[in-house]
């Protein structure tokens, strides 16, 4: 009887029904050739192959997954919605050692819940060029039969480190390619010029719902795939992970109703919908069903801007499209924009929770009010969700940011600006977090699902990812049921996480073991990445002078230097450097110090409009000063240098005659001015001109970088 017993113990371990079933896996990450460009970029191999790079456990298994990095330089890997210990979370120096570059990092960790997950590189911007992959996890004893792992994706023909910066001198090169730039003559064309003007007035820059261009959207690497195995009846389960760097998708399907059965890998009771948007790192489990024989329904992804999609066709024969959505209506959200932000800079006090209200749907061009459109309040727990007793602390978070720099924040600070939130064992937190952004913004919590507190209340739904809309005020809770660590919440979108939209939660409990030699330092490396400066340049070569700037800063600080060069004496030259930092929440003040150097040859002593003699044509001195942003975007700048002159200037740049002529002027107190303009020929080059009151007239090629 004894072997008997022994015998079925040892199948039962076999076969992953009794213990701990050990599943291993071979991640290697190397620079390869993939889609479209032609450029290397990383890619991730799972136990040698590379297409979809998904792995598959059961929950109870234990996980033990060999990371070889064969590239030149660090990385990670996160297991994004897993619970497991805080070392293994893969955040580079704050949970994890980076993984080295041809190193091996081995993770180890029990699978504690099912669902559908997937895993990322947390390392600067490398979930961009393709680092990621899904992972399963199955119920003991349960798989479907019929299912599909659809995992989205944008893709940038551009270096992302490119994107990142282009984004912090607030380029329109991304609106000019989707067609989205929103100019003067076309509001004029539209009927919208007013709107137009109030927009800048409240120095707000055109509408948009995202802030890239990419070239193409994806699914499991490719922008259509078909499965003609399946027919008439056939129930499919729909894995579909947004593993996006910054795009939302809107999910449609042409064969009918979207039910939708589970969010970031936990059950909800099943809700039929039309259709469904999910967030950047979101997850959605659906099921679809095939209506008719010989014939392929599609399930389409289209980005929330509409500027292209990807599908998945489920059986064989005529081809049943998802009708094209339309083009959204930008100055519509641009009206609405102007009646949502004040003068100040701020979103005005709106109830909307829950993504319940969409502040969007006034730019769609289709029907909406006939399809039901999922929003968190539908979404319902299969089982009561309550926190366990514990004492409750409650955070307000508020999501700030401007589009002028590109800085991200909670509460107006970024990463680094704060010390980490300590929290207690045993502790319910609960989130309060007001969006008084014009941006959506996916907020993610590592090691922990949070409860989106709405209608249902005990049976609330569990999530780790929360899409929260300008606007809006939502209540998130989760239990500190872990034993040590720090683990991040932050804004999901790639390059506002990058920016500083984020905090992190710390236990105040000690880790068993030691994860760095010096945490402090470790912790630095992490603060450093919202601290990272950004070059800029505008370079102009005209028939009367060289014209240009060229900057460097980051979220806090700025560093420039300008010249005016011309080819004579008696066209001379002009140069002045500005070091200075944003002291204000919206970085419409710099205060700063700097230099002011020029000289031009001239016979005649003229007087600045105080009545001073100017020194326009012969100045070398230290100023310093302000810079502000007025109304309309006219930023004013006044100076005073070592001698005491004071100086004034107001300047207006990139104003958008057309989606592509920008015009530009200046004047200031010594009685100089200049207007001039540009034609985009590329996102690096234009055609430009320009007058100035001292070198006159002239024509050439301006280079903006």
């Amino acid at each position: 009887m004894k072997k008997i017993i022994g015998i079925a113990i040892v199948l039962l371990h076999a076969f992953g029904l009794l213990g701990q079933h050990l599943v291993k896996y071979d991640l290697t990450i190397k620079d390869t050739v993939i889609n479209y460009t032609g450029k290397l970029r990383p890619a991730i191999a799972v136990n040698g192959q590379i297409p979809m790079p998904s792995l598959y456990f059961t929950e109870g298994d234990t996980a033990e997954i060999h990371v070889h990095n064969l590239m030149h330089h660090e990385t990670s890997l996160h297991w994004h919605g897993l619970l497991l210990p805080n070392e293994q979370d893969g955040v580079s120096y704050l949970t994890t050692q980076p993984i080295k570059p041809h190193s091996t990092h081995t993770f180890r960790f029990v699978l504690r819940q099912n669902g559908t997950y997937w895993y990322h590189s947390h390392t600067m911007l490398q979930e961009q060029v393709g680092m990621y992959g899904a992972l399963i996890v199955y119920k003991r004893g349960e798989r479907p039969t019929n299912e599909e792992v659809l995992l989205l994706s944008d893709w940038t023909d551009e270096k992302p480190e490119q994107v990142e910066r282009s984004l912090h001198y607030a380029t329109d090169w991304y609106l000019l390619k989707k067609n989205a730039v929103q100019s003067y003559s076309e509001s004029i064309k539209v009927g919208r010029l007013a709107d137009k003007f109030e927009n800048e007035f409240k120095r707000m820059h055109a509408m948009d719902v995202s802030d890239v261009y990419y070239n193409k959207f994806l699914i499991n690497g490719s922008t259509s795939q078909i499965r003609q195995s399946y027919t008439k009846g056939d129930t499919i389960r729909l894995r579909v992970i947004n593993g996006s760097s910054s795009t939302y998708f809107w999910l449609n399907y042409s064969g009918g109703k979207i039910r939708v059965v589970a969010s970031d890998g936990m059950d909800v009771v099943p809700v039929e919908v039309d259709r469904l948007i999910v967030g950047v790192s979101e997850i959605y489990d659906v099921e679809i069903i095939i209506p008719e024989e010989d014939k392929a329904y599609e399930f389409s992804v289209t980005s929330e801007d509409r500027i292209g999609s990807a599908s998945m066709w489920f059986g064989h024969g005529v081809k049943i499209q998802v009708p094209a959505m339309p083009m959204l209506d930008y100055f519509a959200g641009m009206e609405m924009m102007n009646d949502m932000m004040t003068i100040g800079g701020n979103m005005k006090t709106m109830n909307m929770t829950l993504q319940q209200m969409d502040m969007n749907v006034v730019m769609y061009r289709e029907p909406y009010d006939s399809l039901t459109t999922l929003n968190y309040n539908m979404l319902k727990s299969p089982v009561k969700t309550s926190l366990p007793e514990g004492p409750v602390r409650e955070l307000h978070f508020e999501l700030t940011g401007n589009m002028n720099r590109y800085v991200w924040t909670i509460n107006n600070k970024t990463v680094s600006d704060t010390d980490l939130i300590k929290i207690n064992k045993g502790e319910n937190i609960r989130i309060i977090i007001t969006n008084n952004s014009m941006m959506r913004h996916p907020m993610h919590l590592h090691g922990h699902f949070f409860r989106v507190v709405n209608q249902f209340g005990e049976y609330s739904p569990l999530k780790n990812v929360l899409d929260i809309m300008p606007m809006e005020t939502d209540t998130i809770e989760f239990h500190a049921g872990e034993d040590y660590g720090d683990w991040y919440f932050h804004c999901h979108i790639l390059y506002h996480m990058m920016a500083g939209m984020g905090r992190i939660f710390s236990y105040t409990n000690p880790a068993p073991q030691q994860i760095f030699d010096n945490p402090k330092a470790a912790l630095k490396k992490v603060y450093a990445e919202d601290r990272r400066y950004y070059l800029g340049a505008e370079i102009g070569l005209e028939s009367n002078s060289s014209d240009g700037e060229i900057s460097f800063m980051n979220t806090h600080w700025k560093m420039s230097a300008e010249w005016r060069a011309g080819y004579n004496r008696s066209n001379g030259f002009e140069t002045e450097s500005h070091f200075g930092r944003y002291i204000d929440h919206n970085q419409f003040l710099l205060v700063y110090a700097g230099w002011d150097w020029r000289y031009r040859q001239s016979e005649t002593a003229e007087q600045n409009i105080f009545g001073l003699t100017s020194t326009k044509n012969d100045r070398g001195v230290l100023h310093a000063g302000i810079q502000y942003t007025l109304p309309w975007f006219i930023v004013a700048n006044a100076s005073i240098d070592h001698t005491g002159y004071f100086r004034l200037q107001f300047k207006r740049e990139d104003i958008a005659l057309t989606k592509r002529i920008r015009l530009w002027g200046m004047w200031n107190s010594d009685r100089e001015y200049a207007i001039g303009a540009r034609y985009i020929m590329t996102k690096y080059l234009s055609a430009s001109s320009h007058y100035d009151s001292d070198m006159g007239f002239g024509a050439g090629l301006t280079f903006t970088y």
